[in-house]
């Protein structure tokens, strides 16, 4: 069976919105402003461990600090471990739907590195009873090359849900969490190296019942989102994701 990146399907997804605040997704990025946006904002972000005592201090909250219940998206790992995608509606409640990617979070951040990221999730398996974001195998692409496959998760490891509790009230960033403490069943950084994250706020867009993107917001938008316009960039999301069920 043909995979959807090179099909209709994900042309479809990638039309212009009605709101005209998305033209297209580059894949150059945009040229010597294709690492603009939230993703500047992350390099200047100090990626220490001590700058995370503000997200501990936010995850006692009962409840999430946001202004509203955008749609959130947030990619977290140990360095030299495999990176966990979590989408929340409501980030008081539950994942909407949570997997572990089959790439290093090095990898990852490498991809961060180069100002656009576009992460495709591809299944091949049909339930006129399930939801998109509820099958269970997927086939996982990262700026068009295959990374493998992934399985999503019913339920959040202990771990998964250590790090959705600190950042409940975070609506957006990148950084470095401490690790649980071992009584809650936490382990060290150890060979797996810091816990990172980045999280951001996405406009959902849905095809069909077989097909979503999640763009990712750029605060920039919002005041002066002609800054990058003129460079090539045309407005486009560096972080875009997608769910695709093969017909």
């Amino acid at each position: 069976m043909p995979s959807f990146i090179d099909g209709p399907t994900l042309r479809a997804l990638l039309r212009p919105s009605t709101n005209g605040r998305r033209t297209k997704i580059s894949d150059s990025g945009g040229g010597s402003g294709g690492g603009g946006g939230i993703f500047k904002m992350f390099k200047l972000m100090p990626m220490l461990s001590s700058g995370c005592k503000m997200v501990a201090l936010l995850g006692k909250h009962n409840r999430a600090l946001l202004a509203d219940h955008a749609t959130t998206v947030t990619l977290f790992g140990h360095r030299r471990g495999r990176v966990s995608l979590a989408i929340h509606e409501d980030t008081r409640a539950p994942p909407l739907f949570l997997i572990e990617l089959p790439m290093l979070t090095s990898a990852l951040h490498r991809e961060i590195s180069s100002g656009v990221v576009k992460l495709a999730l591809e299944s091949d398996t049909r339930s006129a009873r399930r939801r998109l974001v509820e099958e269970y195998v997927w086939a996982v692409y990262c700026n068009g090359r295959k990374a493998g496959y992934a399985i999503r998760r019913k339920e959040a490891s202990d771990d998964e849900r250590h790090v959705l509790r600190l950042l409940r009230g975070v609506s957006m960033g990148a950084g470095v969490l401490p690790a649980a403490p071992e009584k809650e069943g936490g382990v060290p950084a150890g060979p797996d190296g810091e816990l990172t994250y980045v999280r951001a706020r996405v406009e959902r867009v849905v095809g069909s019942k077989d097909s979503e993107a999640f763009y990712m917001i750029n605060p920039e938008e919002g005041g002066n989102g002609g800054s990058e316009s003129g460079a090539g960039g045309g407005g486009a999301p560096e972080l875009s994701i997608f769910l695709v069920r093969m017909k």
